[in-house]
């Protein structure tokens, strides 16, 4: 039994990914911004109380989320994987065009939330000599569009924290992947990647068979 901090977890493919790792047995840290969302969760899974943990937490905030962090380490005893989900979408504009005010919300919600929760969780992560590092991103942050600059060098960075965090803990135990996506097919109508597929690689990634996959971007469409 390993303990899985999921952020962004009330979304589809949070939610969805929750379920499967609860399903096999794990513990769960769930954070969100919102608690309804996190008690809808909570609820639907139905977990004992000792599997399960749901919190609140503002990602921008890095005290915020290094007290999220102690609380679940407290809990728990440790931590052994991030999977981080915060994310967003704001484009269709030239770059002429764009807004600073969107490129700021673009870096805050793909580059400071999980900047702050890599601080916040990977020393905890570390100290186990075992844990996985995730990320759900986009084809856009190596070959960007036209229209799209805002949201495609938000997730370059956001690529290269994670990537950078790879090289960081080689051959210590710990990996950390990106999962790319051009959309999520939420509705299934084959446009976009399944929910269940992704949750399906986090998986695959989580599990020892994947321990030498470090520093990749799995493409996913």
């Amino acid at each position: 039994m390993k303990t899985i901090v999921i952020t962004g977890a009330t979304g589809t493919t949070g939610r969805l990914a929750a379920k499967a790792f609860a399903e096999r047995g794990h513990r769960l840290a769930l954070l969100s911004k919102s608690q309804s969302k996190l008690d809808s969760l909570a609820r639907d899974l139905a977990l004992p109380e000792g599997q399960i943990h749901v919190q609140t937490v503002d990602l921008l905030n890095g005290a915020a989320a290094r007290e999220a962090a102690q609380e679940v380490v407290s809990k728990f005893g440790g931590v052994h994987a991030l999977i981080h989900l915060v994310g967003g979408w704001t484009g269709g504009q030239t770059l002429p065009d764009s807004s600073a005010d969107d490129l700021e919300t673009m870096l805050a919600q793909h580059v400071r939330s999980v900047f702050h929760a890599l601080q916040a969780f990977v020393p905890h992560i570390a100290a186990g000599g075992w844990g996985r590092v995730m990320a759900v991103s986009s084809p856009l942050a190596v070959k960007p569009a036209a229209k799209m600059s805002l949201y495609a060098a938000a997730k370059a960075a956001q690529e290269s924290l994670i990537l950078s965090l790879a090289e960081e803990y080689r051959e210590s135990g710990l990996t950390a992947n990106v999962i790319q996506v051009k959309s999520i097919d939420l509705e299934g109508k084959g446009r976009g990647t399944p929910p269940a597929e992704i949750v399906a690689a986090m998986m695959y990634l989580f599990s020892d068979e994947a321990a030498k996959i470090n520093g990749a971007r799995l493409p996913l469409y």
